[in-house]
């Protein structure tokens, strides 16, 4: 009987919809109606003569209505008021041709224009407003954002793994530089005598480190972003491939979401 019913839940929602203000939710109506409409499967007794639906109908248009009243701020008496100020407005503007001005409305109201006014604004109060009716932006677009978003925080967990991937990785020398350079914040000088390089060749380790790095973040992250390289059928680039594919691979999605145990910092 339910599953029957739940079409007869749709076209009553729908058919309220058009009655009502925009901001109503359909939502809130439609699982108001599937309430009432399981309340009636269970309480309904074929023997009383009535079709199901049409005992359901009853039941299903009456927990739209209660659920109406229960988002209306306004009371019966303010709408009531509503009702007769729109329908004089209409009178009037068809016999004017016109809109009509407050005070021909409070006129053939008869009542005074602060009447009107002090009217107008118990509507007012009570109208509720959709944050999404404004425009085509979404609730999020419209609120001020003061800190990280939770899909910030997946993104920035996603770059910090693939970014330690990729310092792993690297050939040894250059994870040596980089390690020795930005996690340990060693000189130069130290890392050649070390090394058995000169300060400037640890330079350009450094320089292409860091290049490399970069593309295998951008491999996996921004595919349009890697340089492409100046031989690209070449051995290097082959390597180079290689190393991309490494770092792709090291670990499951799963695990590059997950909390990091130790942050890197970047300036």
């Amino acid at each position: 009987m339910v599953h029957q019913g739940i079409p007869l839940v749709g076209h009553i929602v729908r058919e309220t919809l058009t009655r009502v203000p925009a901001h109503v939710s359909r939502d809130d109506l439609t699982s108001a109606g599937l309430a009432a409409l399981a309340q009636a499967a269970r309480a309904y007794d074929a023997e009383r003569g009535a079709g199901f639906v049409a005992y359901a109908s009853t039941r299903i248009r009456g927990a739209v209505v209660d659920e109406l009243r229960g988002m209306d701020w306004a009371s019966r008496s303010v709408r009531r008021r509503a009702r007769s100020v729109d329908e004089v407005r209409g009178t009037l503007s068809t016999e004017l041709g016109r809109p009509p001005t407050d005070a021909e409305v409070a006129a053939a109201l008869g009542m005074g224009l602060d009447q009107l006014k002090a009217h107008r604004d118990d509507v007012s109060r009570a109208s509720v407003l959709s944050l999404q009716g404004f425009d085509d932006s979404t609730i999020d677009d419209v609120l001020p954002v003061r800190g990280e978003t939770p899909a910030d925080v997946l993104e920035h967990r996603e770059r910090l793994a693939y970014l330690r991937d990729a310092v792993e990785r690297l050939p040894e020398r250059l994870r040596a530089v980089v390690e020795g350079y930005f996690f340990a914040e060693r000189p130069m000088a130290e890392l050649a005598a070390e090394l058995g390089v000169t300060e400037s060749r640890i330079s350009q380790l450094r320089a292409e480190a860091v290049a490399l790095l970069k593309d295998a973040l951008n491999s996996a992250l921004d595919p349009h972003l890697v340089t492409e390289h100046a031989r690209p059928t070449g051995c290097a680039a082959r390597r180079r491939e290689a190393y991309f594919a490494e770092v792709a691979s090291h670990r499951t999605f799963a695990a590059r979401l997950a909390p990091a145990p130790y942050e890197i910092h970047s300036a």
